[in-house]
């Protein structure tokens, strides 16, 4: 497969890769793959820079199969095509996701998915000898993600670039942070694989896609919402804010000079 992409995208992967160092010789990275529109351009994205990055590096793709739907085995082999045209070896593997879903009776589904899906990858990464984790989140996820954290959280966080794990001794990598959903939508011309839409049947009815509209909607009287909060994403940003809470202990030597000094 000829793998080519503008010079505007080559240039926002270079910016990812550069700024974080997410790219070292001799990386075995593992890329995580469900057949979407972010992670099948993650792995056309990353063939294309094993070709043209003065480094060597050894890339491995995954798909998790959660156990929504049966129809798996028909999709997984459409995206098994797909990365040997990259020259990607690729496997699938049944976490049993639903299952456990169903199990919990109500609890919040998006973290249990996410929390097996990531234990499920990482022993995948260290029984394959990768060293990283390549996931596909780009701008708009980081975003929508720092936005959640402050609406349902009261915290000010978000996913990094490049996070170590030291109990796994594996680095989790983001290389498309700096692209826009709608980037990656568009770039579907190039790699021409169509997504497989997504077996979650809590997809499109979940927080993020809550805030996701939140954000769309709040644009439409403040066209600079989206870069504010991009820009409040960075360290650097933070204003003025409130000390810590104090506990009972930090405060009970004011308490007392306030209520019985003289």
């Amino acid at each position: 497969m000829k793998i080519k992409l503008p010079q505007i995208y080559f240039s926002k992967l270079m910016r990812a890769i550069t700024e974080f160092e997410l790219i070292e010789n001799n990386d075995h990275i593992l890329l995580g793959i469900s057949g979407g529109k972010d992670s099948i351009f993650l792995a056309y994205a990353m063939a294309m820079m094993k070709q043209r990055l003065n480094k060597s590096f050894t890339l491995t793709a995954l798909t998790i199969n959660p156990m929504f739907s049966t129809d798996f085995t028909e999709k997984t082999a459409k995206i098994k095509d797909f990365l040997q045209k990259l020259e990607i070896p690729y496997e699938a593997i049944d976490v049993d996701i639903a299952g456990t879903i169903k199990a919990q009776q109500g609890k919040e589904p998006c973290y249990t998915c996410a929390f097996f899906r990531r234990g499920a990858v990482n022993r995948f990464a260290k029984e394959h000898s990768c060293n990283k984790v390549a996931y596909a989140h780009n701008h708009d996820d980081a975003v929508e993600t720092f936005f959640m954290g402050l609406l349902y959280s009261g915290q000010l966080h978000t996913f990094t670039p490049k996070t170590y794990l030291d109990k796994m001794d594996l680095t989790v990598i983001r290389p498309l942070v700096y692209f826009r959903e709608q980037e990656i939508i568009d770039a579907q011309q190039y790699h021409n694989f169509t997504p497989i839409p997504s077996p979650c049947p809590y997809d499109g009815h979940t927080i993020r896609q809550t805030v996701k509209e939140l954000i769309a909607q709040m644009s439409k009287d403040n066209p600079q919402l989206y870069s504010h909060l991009a820009a409040a994403m960075r360290q650097s940003s933070l204003g003025e804010l409130w000390p810590a809470v104090k506990n009972r202990e930090e405060m009970e030597k004011a308490y007392y000079s306030y209520m019985y000094e003289k």
